[in-house]
């Protein structure tokens, strides 16, 4: 073996070993102190070494060089002795953050002024757990099971108690929890499954679901499975108005419901990171739709800094289960045709619907969208006409900050490889993904691509509207600070 490649061969066992060290520590930071980990946005919890490798990796992304395990390591053990209450801690962010306002403080120094508002709060969080129950339980309700799953370590927040669905078959309950366990686009389950028919139950990694069967929404006490004040999560679709969302509602058991689709008449569509601050004591909200949650917080962005003056939102959108496999009957104007086969024009109210969660683009939208032959992973494209010329490096430059920091980077996120594809943004947690290579100004015009997972990281943005809900959302670091460009 050359000396070259020996030097690389010790500088990947010394990066593993790095990574094995910080394991534990994520592990204990998330089980004994409910302190989520992540890397711009990307949780570490449950990762192997080889994923904490590719986390770490992922940076240069953003920063254009790969963040350095001996930096974070000695992040998280400091962290681990401060007896932190919950939090979000973004491990690259709070990096970036110490190397430009460090001051020649060390580390512990750095960390227990940033992180002020929970250091010492181990076993004073005031949170109460919600119970949340999925009714229906496809697409996005088995992927909402899934991130509330992954969050329920600490033991408060939300509370998945039971899902409600039409009872399909004999095996109806393996055949649930099966597509729980597996799935074709956004893989293996990750943990452990077991199933119980004799109680109706699915144990997920140590969170109980129990499974309900009802045909009517509001035929079920759920208190008689001791749940209680709960959210109710529909995702079917069928009831998307105040007259049919109110059955839930009485049902004992149920305090608050959340609809998974356009909310029609008076109900508030809510995009997080927009206007999630209007939840008030609305006892029925809309988390809107995938297409809305991408394109809202970029527009909210654009129109902030230059204005917009009219825009076109165009969607090419992958199929869905509303559509047919092969041609047949379908009450939708060319929904019957093959969504395999085929692209199929059809409407959005993505347009409309944006401006009911950004009122300030009321009358400046229109909108249309595609279907393609593609399970997951959309893309928009917005054709802005703006109050101010602007040019491609300043509005890429614009909203890649606005991806790392503002206070909408947990919606915007920004990329400028020449090789990404659609499949690349799998499971991306951002509701929208900025395309700066393919972004084109001329004078006040702007066209931008917009990347998003209209299954996975829609389903982030409903949780992150569940917790708004619950008032269970624990606190992010690091803290947001004032942008350096004007008129934000």
């Amino acid at each position: 073996m050359s000396q070259q490649s020996e030097k690389c061969l010790d500088q990947w066992t010394n990066r593993e070993a790095l990574a094995e060290a910080m394991i534990p520590l994520i592990g204990r930071l998330y089980r004994e102190n409910n302190v989520v980990i992540s890397v711009y946005g990307r949780s570490l919890i449950n990762q192997s070494v080889v994923g904490l490798l590719k986390a770490h990796r992922f940076a240069r992304q953003i920063d254009n060089v790969e963040l350095p395990l001996e930096e974070t390591l000695p992040v998280l053990q400091v962290l681990s002795t401060l007896d932190l209450g919950p939090a979000s801690i973004d491990l690259a962010r709070l990096g970036v953050r110490f190397r430009q306002e460090g001051s020649g403080r060390s580390l512990e120094e750095f960390l227990r002024a940033e992180l002020a508002g929970v250091v010492g709060g181990h076993g004073t969080d005031e949170r109460t757990s919600t119970d949340v129950v999925l009714y229906g339980f496809g697409r996005i309700g088995r992927l909402l099971a899934r991130i509330m799953i992954e969050h329920s370590g600490g033991g408060t927040g939300l509370r998945l108690r039971a899902i409600v669905v039409r009872r399909g078959s004999d095996s109806d309950l393996i055949k649930r929890a099966s597509l729980l366990r597996r799935d074709s686009v956004h893989g293996p389950f990750e943990g452990t499954i077991t199933v119980d028919e004799a109680n109706n139950t699915i144990l997920a990694n140590g969170t109980l679901i129990k499974v309900i069967y009802s045909n009517d929404p509001s035929t079920v006490d759920y208190t008689a499975y001791g749940i209680n004040d709960a959210v109710v999560v529909d995702n079917t679709g069928r009831w998307r108005d105040a007259e049919g969302l109110s059955k839930h509602l009485a049902c004992p058991g149920v305090a608050r419901v959340l609809l998974t689709a356009p909310g029609k008449g008076d109900i508030k569509n809510i995009v997080h990171g927009i206007n999630h601050d209007t939840i008030g004591d609305d006892n029925i909200v809309s988390a809107a739709s995938c297409t809305t949650n991408a394109i809202v917080p970029v527009l909210k962005a654009v129109n902030d800094k230059f204005g917009i003056v009219h825009g076109h939102v165009e969607t090419v959108h992958s199929f869905t289960n509303d559509q047919n496999l092969i041609d047949n009957f379908h009450a939708g104007d060319r929904r019957g045709r093959s969504a395999a086969l085929n692209m199929v024009i059809t409407e959005t109210g993505a347009a409309k619907a944006a401006a009911k969660a950004l009122p300030e683009l009321t009358g400046k939208l229109t909108g249309n969208a595609i279907r393609v032959p593609t399970p997951d992973v959309s893309m928009a494209i917005l054709n802005l006409n703006l109050e101010h010329a602007t040019s491609k490096d300043e509005v890429n430059a614009y909203l890649r900050d606005m991806s790392l920091n503002s206070d909408l980077h947990k919606q915007i996120d920004y990329i400028d490889s020449p090789e990404v594809v659609s499949n690349d943004f799998v499971g991306s947690r951002r509701s929208g993904i900025v395309d700066g290579l393919a972004t084109i100004t001329a004078g006040n015009n702007v066209i931008l691509y917009v990347w998003y997972d209209n299954e996975f990281g829609y389903s982030c943005q409903v949780i992150r509207v569940l917790e708004e809900m619950a008032n269970v959302h624990p606190p992010a670091f690091p803290l947001e600070r004032e942008l350096a460009f004007s008129n934000v």
